[in-house]
């Protein structure tokens, strides 16, 4: 598939910089492949557009605060973003050591080791393409993850923080992003970007789909394909990253069993998607790590529905949608979003594909 058949382009000002004011408010544009028809809605609305007994499928996956800002000797900022832990080295008295693989940015060549809070030192160990490096970690405490709440900062998309930068207005409506950039249900920590077509959900629609639908969660701990755009011609070149996923084999069993009783499997997300149709194959294990690109043409195997924000150009989440619903009416299903002023991306608005 040649990348450019997922180009668009797309007003600034319908690039979401801070989610709706309440999550289920966000706008619902649904699509029917059957007939390619669409309605307009709000996303409090969902369950009237599934049908009953449906399964609902969720990432759990938990956002952590993956990145870690200091400064060089020299005065100069430097951000890590950490993407995939590594192994846990000897402790060095009470403090931790490990390696984590991140992005490094602002670093040049300098090799220092850079204070980055709370005690907490980060030095790059190995340099690898694309601003990626494999860095040791050290601080007080019984491990990173725990010195994080303190120390780290929501890896919010770079098109957010750019946009938020160069609108002082955006900044100041900023809400909580610890929050708003995590699903009500976040359970399994490890991720770094949200599953963001779980963070329209709320408790209580939630406790309105279990008493309608059965609703089980997965788990794909989204890492750093999430950040890079297709930046080959061809997709077919585009080296996935391989992410760790998890389901319990009772869930298995359930998504086994709906298909077989012809009930609708409904993907929230496309990480849900991916997690789905990995485990499509009966010898894929468990627990494991996958690198499945879904692009057209591919036949989906498990998923009947899809739950999904709009996507920036040049993805492989894109590319996803484009599998699933035809690459012409997902850009139909753009336009129509666009011109009818739909917010996109991770804190924008979502579409239900069924």
């Amino acid at each position: 598939m040649d990348t450019s058949e997922f180009e668009f382009s797309l007003p600034p000002e319908l690039v979401a910089t801070v989610p709706a004011l309440r999550r289920e408010q966000a706008r619902l544009l649904v699509m029917d492949r059957t007939d390619g028809s669409c309605k307009h809605a709000r996303f409090h609305e969902l369950l009237g557009f599934l049908p009953a007994r449906s399964l609902l499928v969720l990432n759990d996956t938990r956002v952590f605060p993956a990145r870690l800002r200091g400064r060089k000797p020299t005065g100069g900022a430097v951000e890590f973003l950490l993407t995939r832990r590594g192994g846990e080295l000897p402790r060095e008295g009470d403090h931790f050591v490990e390696e984590w693989e991140a992005l490094a940015r602002g670093m040049g060549g300098v090799s220092a080791s850079i204070d980055v809070g709370g005690g907490v030192v980060v030095t790059i160990r190995e340099r690898r393409e694309a601003g990626a490096v494999l860095v040791r970690v050290t601080g007080p405490g019984p491990s990173l993850l725990a010195a994080l709440d303190a120390i780290g900062e929501v890896p919010l998309p770079p098109y957010i923080e750019a946009a938020r930068r160069r609108d002082p207005a955006a900044a100041d409506a900023a809400v909580d992003d610890r929050a708003r950039y995590q699903t009500v249900y976040a359970a399994t920590t490890g991720a770094v970007a949200a599953p963001t077509a779980g963070l329209h959900f709320t408790p209580e629609l939630l406790a309105a789909m279990r008493d309608r639908c059965a609703v089980v969660e997965v788990d794909l701990r989204i890492g750093l394909d999430t950040f890079r755009p297709v930046a080959e011609d061809d997709l077919d070149a585009h080296a996935m990253h391989s992410e760790a996923y998890a389901i319990d084999a009772d869930v298995r069993a359930l998504v086994t069993g709906a298909r077989a009783a012809g009930r609708r499997v409904v993907a929230v997300g496309t990480t849900a998607a991916r997690v789905l149709e990995t485990i499509a194959d009966p010898h894929a294990p468990d627990a494991g790590r996958t690198r499945l690109k879904i692009q057209p043409p591919y036949a989906f195997r498990v998923v009947d529905a899809l739950v999904t924000n709009f996507h920036l150009p040049r993805s492989t989440l894109l590319a996803l949608v484009m599998a699933f619903c035809g690459a012409e009416e997902t850009r139909r299903l753009y336009r129509l979003a666009i011109e009818q002023r739909y917010r996109f991306y991770s804190f924008g608005d979502a579409m239900l594909i069924r």
